[in-house]
């Protein structure tokens, strides 16, 4: 978890830009309040940077609580569970296939 320590709340155009120019393929995804993902994987490296709203990431026993301008980088093949706060949360995700 790389919580944000610039000036301000970055904008959307600027961390799409930083995460296309990582090489991450990105997309930007919102959940509603409260929605809730099982536990699971992805085959590919995959990033997430919150744009507004909360969202909770549990790893590995660990609880990740996630604001406007946090990141969360999630390797290939890691276990992961998430909630979204009461708000809910938009965010965008980069994935990163495997070549």
């Amino acid at each position: 978890h790389l919580a944000w320590v610039g000036a301000g709340t970055p904008t959307e155009p600027a961390l799409y830009a930083r995460l296309a120019a990582e090489g991450f393929d990105v997309y930007r995804w919102t959940d509603a309040p409260g929605a809730h993902y099982e536990p699971h994987t992805h085959d590919e490296d995959e990033t997430l940077w919150v744009l507004a709203g909360e969202i909770t990431f549990e790893i590995a026993g660990r609880a990740y609580r996630l604001g406007p301008g946090d990141r969360l980088q999630l390797p290939a093949g890691t276990v992961h569970a998430a909630t979204a706060g009461t708000g809910g949360a938009t965010y965008l995700i980069g994935e990163l296939a495997r070549r």
